[in-house]
């Protein structure tokens, strides 16, 4: 991973403060994006390594090749927007290799310190993208939103590792366990409270419902390559914490966690309920990523090794389809000028090749087989029935949900009539056609690696 570092720090702050073009740029991250899938398919990557700082295992090193792979399908996702425009194009590269190096660090940081910066310093260059190169006013309170929910959430958590660094003199990852010691008695509101400060943060950050209105204001003001990282890397953060303090921070005992885990189920339902009733097609998918989230967030809470493993694999799916039906949207976006699906009628007949693609894509979400989101679903259901049977009711209500609305998207979208204000529209590029390709094969390929996904344990 130290080959990953330092392209990625050259790409970023280059020697003799030479100017970086969009293109080196794009190829450096393709570079990356290369080697990271050699070290994943080579025969050490089932090797775990930890030092003082850093470790990699099964868990960080499928979220740092997927950081890499979002990452370069951002720029390619973004050059008729960005190139074609002259919006500044250099500056908008820096900010998604910026981006791309902070999740790196967050991901190879074992120090929880370390993590913590990084974590929230991931922040700062995704609202420069929604600032800088949203389209719609709306988009400095869609910032503002992110921004209170996501650091206020987070302060707590900031409070319980400086207070973990005083008393046991460090701040690595591996001592929140001694925290633990101190809630051993028949405090158990003292549990609820420890688990309450230290997921706190992380379930803002994923998002969970009731916590989730940055979410869709964030989707919706942000440009195709915001979208992408949002749904594709930065929500996966609260999942990645969210399992590293339980790993570590061994919060069983707290009862709290039993109704976070009905809470997100239920909130999973209701969220899909909702996405039956939108009229923009970027907040519909922002919507649907929250319910997904909530599965995966119940994967984790059952505490059992298949809920783990379908957790990961749901983060990895959901961050590559989600990322890719935000590339549809905003090709829709171009052909039709508008996110409304009143709209976004009839491209079944203009585009065929179009059609195809959210057919894929929406076949993929709804967790058709063989993609990896139905390997994370099989593996979540059996976690979630021996943790409470009855929680199995809003798991099948959720998948039918998924379902109707992502047949929902489908149908609005390709059937129909095409709109008389729908502007003459020719087929897709070479370079769209590449980009959502590159996110369907690895939601088939990563299947041949599947058993990556428990070694991390």
């Amino acid at each position: 991973m130290l080959e990953l570092v330092l392209l990625n720090t050259f790409l970023v702050f280059p020697f003799k403060s030479k100017k970086i073009s969009w293109y080196t740029r794009s190829w450096g991250l393709m570079l990356g994006t290369c080697v990271s899938f050699f070290l994943f398919f080579s025969p050490l990557s089932s090797m775990k390594m930890h030092s003082a700082l850093t470790q990699i295992d099964g868990l960080s090193s499928l979220l740092i090749m997927l950081t890499w792979w979002i990452s370069f399908l951002m720029m390619l996702a973004s050059h008729k927007s960005v190139m074609m425009s002259n919006n500044n194009a250099s500056s908008f590269s820096f900010f998604v290799c910026l981006l791309n190096l902070t999740l790196t660090m967050t991901f190879l940081f074992s120090n929880i310190m370390w993590f913590y910066i990084f974590f929230e310093l991931a922040l700062i260059p995704t609202l420069i993208l929604i600032l800088g190169w949203g389209y719609q006013p709306e988009r400095l309170q869609a910032g503002m939103y992110m921004m209170l929910y996501t650091i206020t959430a987070s302060l707590p958590l900031l409070v319980l590792i400086l207070c973990a660094s005083i008393f046991f003199s460090s701040s690595s990852i591996f001592f929140l366990n001694l925290l633990q010691s101190l809630f051993v008695t028949n405090l158990t509101w003292m549990d609820n409270v420890l688990f309450l400060v230290a997921m706190g943060a992380f379930l803002v950050k994923l998002p969970m419902f009731s916590v989730h209105l940055w979410l869709p204001k964030a989707h919706v003001e942000a440009p195709v390559a915001g979208s992408m990282i949002l749904a594709g890397i930065l929500l996966k953060l609260g999942g990645y914490g969210m399992l590293r303090m339980m790993q570590f921070l061994l919060l069983t005992m707290a009862q709290m966690k039993d109704i976070v885990l009905a809470f997100s189920l239920w909130g999973g339902v209701i969220t899909s309920m909702i996405c039956l009733r939108q009229v923009d097609l970027k907040s519909l998918i922002a919507y649907s990523s929250i319910g997904h989230m909530s599965i995966m967030l119940a994967g984790s809470l059952s505490l059992s090794s298949w809920g783990w493993a379908g957790a990961l694999g749901m983060m990895l799916a959901h961050g590559l389809c989600s990322s890719a039906l935000f590339c549809l949207a905003n090709t829709t976006y171009e052909k039709s000028h508008s996110r409304s699906l009143i709209f976004s009628k009839g491209f079944l007949l203009l585009i065929p090749s179009l059609a195809l693609w959210w057919f894929l894509f929406c076949a993929i979400n709804m967790a058709a087989p063989p993609s990896i989101n139905l390997l994370s679903e099989l593996l979540i259901i059996p976690s979630i029935m021996m943790n409470n049977f009855w929680l199995f009711g809003p798991f099948i209500l959720m998948s039918f949900l998924a379902a109707a609305y992502n047949l929902f998207i489908y149908t609005v979208t390709q059937h129909g009539g095409s709109p008389k204000t729908l502007f003459p529209s020719s087929s897709l590029s070479s370079l769209n056609l590449s980009t959502l390709f590159l996110h369907w094969v690895p939601l088939n390929i990563f299947i041949l690696k599947s058993e990556m996904i428990s070694l991390w344990f």
